[in-house]
């Protein structure tokens, strides 16, 4: 696992409000997208679940892109059907996929198979047959996770490992974060890593505490996100707000 405490320490850009954040991610969003499209004729771009993104994806729903050429991939999926309570497809099909980005095509993590540790080769294949990430949103919890690399979780090696498949099998610890939803899929860091644009964005003063704490030297399995933030070579933006 990435354990470097020499990369150089990111820049967070602090917004007044969750308006303000909201208004300037989904203008700079939209351009990576049509950038994307210009240049290669589709785009692809990683969603993540919880509540700070809503109002963003809300608000790049409503924008004039040629949603029909943009992919929206998941970043990571509690193990339940989109019907149920905690899906993240739910949430993004409620959130983003409406108005004018309805057209976009989607990519689920979820699959029939009873575990995510028997979908994972299956589900490997489909990211990868979508090609490169064009930008991903990433959120963080107050434990120090991102996507669903939860500390020291079963499957949190592979979900680390620079190189090897696109996405992992998850089993994380029972905790107030994870409620009860322990069996996930992630994008692993090997698939994130290839992305042309990262953005981080949490909300909150225990965010910004847990992001301070990350940033410190430490074991990576404590608080996983230090695998991005110690990647000097990711183009990783981090927004906060109150």
């Amino acid at each position: 696992m990435p354990s470097g405490t020499d990369a150089p320490l990111r820049p967070v850009k602090r917004h007044a409000g969750i308006d303000a954040m909201t208004a300037e991610l989904a203008g700079r969003m939209a351009a990576v997208l049509e950038a994307a499209i210009r240049a290669r004729g589709s785009a692809l771009l990683a969603v993540s679940g919880g509540s700070t993104p809503a109002p963003l994806y809300r608000a790049l729903s409503q924008l004039d892109i040629d949603w029909a050429r943009v992919t929206v991939l998941l970043v990571d999926e509690r193990w339940v059907e989109p019907d149920e309570a905690g899906s993240n497809e739910g949430f993004v099909r409620e959130t983003l996929l409406t108005g004018k980005a309805a057209d976009a095509r989607f990519i689920g993590l979820k699959t029939p198979d009873l575990s995510p540790f028997d979908a994972a080769a299956g589900l490997a294949m489909r990211v990868r047959d979508a090609g490169r990430i064009d930008l991903a949103v990433l959120g963080m919890g107050s434990d120090g996770h991102t996507a669903s690399w939860f500390p020291h979780a079963r499957g949190l090696e592979a979900a680390l490992s620079a190189e090897g498949p696109p996405v992992a099998a998850i089993e994380a610890r029972p905790s107030a974060v994870t409620g009860d939803h322990l069996l996930r899929m992630t994008l692993t860091r090997a698939a994130l890593k290839q992305a042309r644009h990262l953005l981080l964005m949490i909300r909150g003063e225990d965010k910004l505490a847990a992001l301070e704490a990350a940033r410190a030297p430490g074991p990576v399995e404590d608080m996983p996100v230090r695998a991005l933030l110690r990647d000097a070579a990711l183009p990783l933006a981090i927004h906060w707000t109150g």
